[in-house]
């Protein structure tokens, strides 16, 4: 499972290993898997041409002796500094026959621009995972002159602070990214995550502490996913009680539906806007009517708007998800008020986020006294209005700390709220109460596209009914649909994604080594502390 930690985690895990190995030891175990990453990316080192932005502190030492073993392999290898440099490594890229350029005289345009043109590789190593802040002019000049496509960044792109991914001004943007010892957190938040490419991570030799931030991978969602065994049924695999759909929007109930059929719940119960019809003497409506027709094996109950005994009387769940296109109003706050009263988790998405804030403000401890979690899942815009409404945040310094830490910004939104929050974007991160934080790492900007929500509260509140704990169901959720996303045909269309979840998810299954579920129940590993659907 791929951690990340912060600066001072890294700094105090090194420290005992400063202390104990020869000098320069930890530092030639990162070099050597940054020279292993340029070998194989070049193919051929032996004439290859190379630029190393060398700044002066640890990360630039690194380039630099990385460009001394690739000089004394054949390369041709130019370091440019805009300041001091790590004196070991100057040293032993100038006896392999490397050059420096700069600081004094530094190089004009010209022949930066000419250096650059030919290389076939540049190594930022501008800046270490200290940086903070924007990039010095001198630093800024050389990062706009790296080319993207044949840029890797030492550790961290220069500019990207480690910490929590924030860009103040110009930065690096790398085509890869070769990290060491951990992930750094910056290195998978927004707008950093955006500079680094793919991040390969070698292996220095750090005892870690538990991480900051966790991910998943293939391996794990293949776990973790609710797989039935040869005696479940479809009510011992989960009941989901999905509220969605309106005459308004009809459409989000059909995207939520077909997210759900997919997530792992064994039955789903769909609860929609009605009316009264004179010829049959039934209660139907356009959203019900739809989803009956692409979906028949979900089980529709129409109620009137804010019938919430008729919705509880839906019959049994195991989990409830309510919002996508509800129109928010005084009949969406009191189903969501009447979701609350039951012990059951629930997802909050789209339409039932602006009630939930009136709850919230008006009862603080609405969330965080409930048994059961509560997972809402905003985007931006309406996590700004969940903080302003619900806990009189303002929305100005709220939109600030949002920019300059995101993580923190959630975290203590978490914990205010007494929720389980997903907040959607480019990575999705998912926050307990507790802190406990996860990252989706998968995905496509083609999802930015109206509908995917739905599409995603659908199969979050599956898992969730299958059994999952709140976060792993966000968690494991945002996985699947950014993989989903990632195979989708462009332009894509949210009405593309439910068709490739089980594509998706049959290649993971494959891939993993799982034991057979014995329990005639959903069978899952590594999910400390999950519960069980009856």
């Amino acid at each position: 499972m791929p951690n990340a930690h912060t600066v001072a985690q890294v700094r105090d895990a090194e420290a005992p290993l400063l202390a104990a190995l020869p000098p320069g030891a930890l530092m030639q175990r990162a070099v050597y898997g940054l020279v292993a990453h340029v070998a194989r990316r070049l193919g051929r080192v032996g004439g290859a041409r190379i630029v190393v932005l060398a700044g002066g502190g640890d990360n630039g030492g690194d380039a630099l002796w990385a460009g001394a073993r690739l000089a004394a392999r054949g390369a041709r290898v130019d370091a440019i500094a805009p300041g001091r440099t790590h004196p070991a490594g100057t040293a032993a890229l100038l006896a392999a026959g490397g050059a420096l350029h700069g600081p004094d005289p530094a190089p004009d345009d010209d022949a930066l621009r000419a250096l650059f043109d030919r290389a076939d590789l540049v190594l930022d190593g501008l800046l270490g995972i200290g940086g903070r802040g924007g990039l010095r002019p001198a630093h800024a000049r050389l990062a706009a002159f790296a080319p993207v496509r044949r840029t890797v960044a030492v550790d961290v792109p220069s500019g990207v602070d480690a910490d929590t991914g924030a860009v103040a001004g110009p930065a690096v943007r790398a085509s890869a990214t070769v990290t060491f010892g951990t992930h750094k957190r910056g290195l998978w938040l927004m707008p950093g995550a955006a500079h680094t490419g793919p991040v390969e991570l070698v292996d220095i030799g750090l005892e870690l502490p538990e991480p900051d931030l966790r991910a998943l991978d293939d391996a794990d969602v293949a776990a973790l996913l609710p797989v039935p065994g040869f005696e479940s049924s479809k009510y011992r695999r989960g009941v989901l009680g999905l509220v969605a759909g309106s005459d308004a929007y009809p459409g989000a109930a059909v995207l939520a539906v077909g997210g759900a059929l997919r997530g792992g719940a064994g039955y789903l119960r769909l609860i929609t806007e009605g009316h009264h019809d004179e010829a049959t003497g039934q209660r139907r409506g356009r959203a019900g009517d739809l989803v009956s027709q692409a979906h028949p094996e979900a089980v529709v109950t129409a109620i009137t708007a804010g019938d919430a005994a008729a919705m509880l009387a839906a019959g049994r769940v195991q989990a409830w998800a309510i919002g996508p296109g509800l129109p928010p109003g005084p009949p969406v706050r009191d189903l969501v008020t009447a979701l609350l009263g039951t012990d059951q988790p629930i997802v909050v998405d789209a339409g039932g986020l602006d009630p939930l804030a009136e709850i919230v403000a008006a009862d603080p401890r609405a969330l965080s006294d409930r048994a059961a979690p509560v997972l809402v899942t905003p985007h931006e815009g309406e996590f700004a209005r969940l903080l302003r409404v619900g806990l009189g945040w303002d929305p100005e310094r709220a939109a600030a700390d949002l920019a300059a830490d995101r993580l923190a910004t959630v975290r203590r939104a978490a914990a205010a709220l007494g929720a389980v929050i997903l907040l959607k974007g480019a990575r999705t991160l998912v926050v307990e109460p507790t802190g406990a934080a996860w990252v989706n790492t998968t995905g496509s900007p083609w999802l930015g596209s109206a509908g995917t929500g739905d599409v995603l509260t659908g199969v979050v509140g599956s898992l969730l009914a299958a059994g999952l704990p709140a976060v792993l169901a966000g968690a494991v959720g945002a996985y699947l649909h950014g993989r989903a996303g990632e195979r989708a045909d462009v332009p894509l269309a949210a009405s593309d994604l439910p068709g490739l979840l089980p594509a998706v998810a049959t290649d993971l299954l494959a891939g993993a080594d799982r034991p057979q579920p014995t329990d005639g129940g959903p069978g899952r590993r590594g999910t400390p502390g999950h519960r069980h659907a009856r």
